[in-house]
Parts: structure tokens; C-alpha cells; sequence
């Protein structure tokens, strides 16, 4: 893989988007794909730029990362392990107390309406922990 010359003072939008360009390959194509799952699943999603290069899209919180390595793409959900996946889309760090991940290999294809409905479970749930942590702060004061 090409090391981008890209700026970390870019945009993290365009930062992701020099990532997908720079790999130039299935990887980039994979990648490129799950990023418009996620734009789909949610037009308000948060694009960031974090850790020395990871893509992370946020929504009150944080939803997943997108990671690119020699042989796959994983997409971590920071808050998995909280998440229904009745269509069984995680398939990588399933031993974990909090995350989970989808890795997809070259030729493999994500089912995206699924994918999607797993983006905005996740969001369900980083927007209800922000209402919950609200609620405990005004019963302290």
C-alpha cells in the first residue's frame, strides 16, 4: 500500500477518502462500499480522522472504525458486543466484553441492508446511553 500524502490538517472526510484512493484495490473498494452503507444509514454520521489514521464514523459516539490490512477490511463496532446481529454479520473478535467486528476478505460481500440496520441499532444505542447519562447527571444536581 501507498502511504498517503495526505495532511492530518484535511478534513478526516477527505482524509478517508485519500485512505479508499490509496489502496487502490479491493481493499479500497470494500471500504469504500461500507463508508456509503454507513452515509445511508445515517445522513447526520460523523466522519473522523483518529489514531494515527484510523476512519471512525460517530454518532453520539462512536460506531465503528474502518481498518484495512493485508488480507481483509475490518470494521469494528466499538459497542458490538451490546448489539443484536440476528443476521450474523460479526464474524471477528467475538471474545470481547465490548467490541465486535466484521471482517471481509477479498470477494466477499456485506449484506447492506443488514449492515445498515446494524449501523442504526448502534446508534440506538450510543443515543440512549447519551439520554441515560443525561438523566444521572440531572438526578445529581
Amino acid at each position: 500500500m501507498k502511504k498517503s500524502d495526505a495532511s492530518p490538517s484535511l478534513p478526516a472526510s477527505e482524509l478517508i477518502s485519500q485512505r479508499i484512493a490509496d489502496l487502490a484495490d479491493w481493499r479500497g473498494e470494500a471500504l469504500g462500499r461500507m463508508r456509503k452503507l454507513i452515509q445511508d444509514a445515517d445522513p447526520e454520521v460523523v466522519e473522523e480522522w483518529k489514531w494515527m489514521g484510523t476512519p471512525v464514523w460517530s454518532h453520539d459516539g462512536i460506531i465503528c472504525t474502518g481498518e484495512s490490512y493485508k488480507d481483509k477490511v475490518k470494521l469494528t463496532f466499538a459497542k458490538g458486543a451490546s448489539l443484536e446481529d440476528p443476521a450474523g454479520l460479526f464474524n471477528a473478535s467475538l471474545d470481547g466484553n465490548m467490541r465486535r467486528a466484521i471482517d471481509i476478505h477479498e470477494g466477499e460481500k456485506v449484506d447492506g441492508p443488514a449492515f445498515k440496520a446494524l449501523v442504526r441499532e448502534a446508534i440506538a444505542h450510543n443515543t440512549a446511553g447519551k439520554a441515560s447519562k443525561k438523566t444521572a447527571t440531572k438526578a445529581k444536581t
